[in-house]
């Protein structure tokens, strides 16, 4: 707790220190990052995107996820539910935006269906958060469940290598290592160890592509074609199109993501302890279509190459 008044501080507010809050924040990041990253590389590949072009929109998850994150945390007037709740990026949205994407609009048009749906979003987000608890648990669960076995076609072409016209798609050698990915992540996910299974997803991740290079099934030859910052800069892909199909498609969607960001809110209120009301969940719900609609309109553009003669990693 912090020194003086320590029946009136909140316990979301108490001082941890600078060695202890940069621990936790780094097991945050790396909890986080696994997730935050697939969801680009997914939109990536679907939309033809090369390496420097997908490594943008990882760039650009992360940036915003950090501002989000901090904006959520702090908290200004009308914005952040003032917890310790760490933005990220929802999987909820993907089957829908391959969706948009497949329809001719490309990315522009999953950007312009994800910014007016947040600006929905944003607007029902007091009356949402005093209706959303009549939502049984059963009722999202099966939403939830459903958006997952959406993804499977999208999860089984990648398996089997990705490039249908490539002579090893479904070979051996990739069902292996997609099979050994998958092995580690329910193994780590297992362990009695919670700070090791929350981060099963990137292990999983780092262990797969060091064995894919061990046989020579990894490519790493561009990676220092990348610059080491980057700035953000709207619209990078192109102008949002608004297609009116497409928003409404995506606001259903927001309002899954919605009820699991409430439900996010109203769980870390009771780990600390603290009280959340439907005007600390309403300003949660607000930050967190803000941050939705700068994710899709912002993403960092590269700075100018660097001075090193080996080169730049992103």
């Amino acid at each position: 707790m912090a020194a003086g008044n320590v029946g009136t501080v909140r316990p979301e507010d108490e001082r941890l220190g600078i060695g202890a809050s940069v621990a936790y924040g780094l097991q945050h990041v790396l909890t986080m990052y696994g997730g935050i990253i697939a969801v680009p590389l997914i939109m990536g590949g679907a939309a033809g995107l090369d390496a420097a072009q997908t490594g943008l929109l990882i760039a650009s998850c992360l940036f915003v996820s950090g501002l989000s994150t901090i904006l959520q945390s702090v908290g200004v007037p009308f914005f952040g539910s003032q917890l310790p709740l760490v933005q990220g990026v929802s999987f909820a949205s993907v089957a829908t935006m391959l969706t948009i994407l497949e329809g001719g609009n490309g990315l522009p048009g999953v950007f312009g269906a994800v910014i007016a749906a947040g600006a929905l979003g944003l607007i029902i987000a007091p009356f949402f958060a005093r209706i959303a608890h009549f939502f049984p648990p059963v009722v999202t669960g099966v939403v939830i469940t459903t958006i997952g076995l959406t993804l499977l076609p999208v999860a089984g072409r990648w398996a089997m290598g990705n490039a249908v016209d490539s002579p090893d798609y479904g070979s051996v050698a990739n069902l292996s290592l997609a099979g050994f990915t998958l092995l580690v992540i329910v193994a780590l996910s297992k362990v009695g160890l919670a700070s090791l299974s929350r981060l099963s997803i990137l292990l999983a991740i780092v262990l797969g592509t060091v064995v894919a290079a061990l046989f020579g099934m990894a490519d790493f030859s561009r990676i220092g074609e990348g610059s080491i910052f980057a700035v953000p800069q709207p619209f990078v892909f192109g102008a949002p199109v608004f297609d009116i199909a497409a928003i409404l498609s995506m606001f259903i969607v927001i309002i899954v993501i919605m009820t699991e960001t409430m439900a996010d809110i109203i769980a870390v209120g009771e780990i600390v302890r603290t009280k959340v009301d439907s005007r600390r969940i309403a300003n949660g719900l607000r930050a967190d279509m803000l941050s939705t609609m700068a994710r899709r309109s912002s993403t960092p553009s590269p700075s100018p190459p660097s001075r090193r003669t080996s080169g730049s990693s992103r």
